[in-house]
């Protein structure tokens, strides 16, 4: 059977290769859809024997207007495109960052070989590490190896769910996410990511910030990064990623005040 994997990346030269390479064994056709990189993405791909397709985003000084009138760019958009492209029986969807473990590789091949069609879909298990090699002590589970027939597409802009039918098994062995490696990287993703999630919020008509909200806001994002996903555990990585999830809520809801303050002034 084959199967497709699609790689959604955008200025991803410096962790393509390892991605790619991951993936290689299980995968017919590699699918990269680029998101308007301006660095060596593309051609590090090409090498590699991956197909590449540009999806440009807009441009960043555009972003904040383009959100809060619905007009942005988001990943579920991003994951269909790709799924148009597709060739293969499955499809198996990974980030940039992410790099498939041995022992998910194998699982992988032994079901796709000897499924007798009852799944339609698979949970993957993913570890994430922070600020190097820093383990983060809560499993993730996503939804990422589909049977094509049965995924009908993705929908939402940041935190994106797939429009699936059939019954979904569970993968044995682990995704690694690479994310947050340094303070530069996640500043910078707070900046273009807190964007979008506050014209997110504005669309839906959020009540009225007031000064109260931001440290209600800031103490829940800390709570369940340091406790309830046991950031603790990871010691001083732990607490830098729990204060900095604090920080930024408090981006994105700043930004929120900020369209609404602008609304209310147009008005």
């Amino acid at each position: 059977m084959r199967i497709s994997t699609i790689i959604i990346a955008k200025n991803e030269e410096n962790s393509i290769a390892d991605c790619i390479e991951s993936v290689k064994e299980i995968s017919d056709e590699i699918i990269v859809v680029d998101n308007g990189s301006t660095d060596r993405t593309s051609d590090v791909a090409k090498r590699l024997g991956a197909r590449v397709f540009e999806h440009p985003a807009r441009h960043a000084s555009s972003r904040l207007q383009d959100v809060a009138g619905g007009k942005s760019n988001n990943f579920s958009e991003l994951r269909n495109y790709g799924l148009q492209k597709i060739k293969g029986e499955w499809v198996f969807y990974i980030d940039a960052d992410e790099r498939v473990s041995d022992s998910l590789r194998e699982n992988i091949k032994y079901q796709i070989s000897n499924i007798k069609y009852q799944m339609s879909g698979f949970w993957v298990k993913r570890k994430n590490f922070y600020l190097g090699n820093n383990e983060w002590p809560h499993i993730e589970r996503l939804q990422r190896l589909f049977k094509r027939e049965s995924i009908k597409g993705w929908q939402g802009q940041l935190h994106e769910t797939p429009i699936f039918q059939g019954q979904i098994g569970e993968l044995e062995g682990f995704l690694m996410h690479y994310t947050h490696c340094d303070l530069s990287s996640m500043l910078a993703k707070t900046i273009e990511w807190s964007e979008i999630e506050a014209g997110l919020r504005f669309k839906s008509n959020h009540p009225k910030m007031t000064w109260w909200r931001f440290p209600r806001v800031m103490f829940s994002a800390f709570f369940d990064s340091y406790i309830r996903q046991k950031g603790f555990k990871a010691g001083t990585a732990g607490l830098i990623e729990s204060m900095y999830q604090a920080f930024s809520i408090f981006i994105t809801y700043a930004r929120l005040w900020e369209l609404q303050k602008k609304m209310k002034v147009e008005k």
